[in-house]
């Protein structure tokens, strides 16, 4: 780490701590050269894959594009905003645990599908016939049948 008074390129650590939330390390420093200390932080710096749309062109993953598009389809149903918060952080989570530097959009949009199917049967559908671009009554009808079949008992999907 240089140092920031006098641009020395050894320093040295003498005390870190890690953070309450474990997220972060705090680093006091000292400079040999002209004995200043300073403050460093220390952070997991996490990449997201680049998404890949339909048409080839590439896109960094937005995170309030993808809750603008979940609050979209679950507007005026009965769905908390700490489930979609959660449903927001699974999604994160499947994308930076796949390891993978590019994620196709159909991939997104499936993990998007899968979460709705566990919040609420009205936004699954809302959001399929958009995602899926249902032509006509029978694509909707074939929607809902696929998730009659995958349904728990008593109608439900919580």
């Amino acid at each position: 780490m240089k140092c920031p008074y006098c641009s020395n390129d050894d320093t040295q650590v003498i005390d870190s701590r890690v953070s309450e939330e474990g997220d972060t390390i705090r680093r006091r420093r000292r400079c040999p050269q002209c004995g200043q200390r300073f403050t460093t932080y220390e952070r997991v710096e996490l990449l997201m894959p680049t998404i890949v749309k339909r048409d080839g062109t590439r896109t960094e993953y937005d995170e309030g594009k993808l809750r603008g598009s979940l609050n979209l389809a679950l507007r005026k149903r009965p769905v908390s905003t700490d489930d979609v918060d959660a449903a927001v952080s699974r999604i994160r989570t499947s994308l930076l645990s796949s390891g993978k530097r590019e994620v196709d959009s159909r991939h997104l949009g499936e993990l998007v599908m899968g979460e709705l199917k566990r919040l609420d049967q009205v936004a699954y559908v809302r959001f399929a016939s958009v995602y899926k671009s249902f032509e006509d009554i029978g694509e909707f009808v074939k929607a809902i049948d696929e998730f009659k079949v995958s349904a728990p008992p008593g109608g439900t999907a919580d």
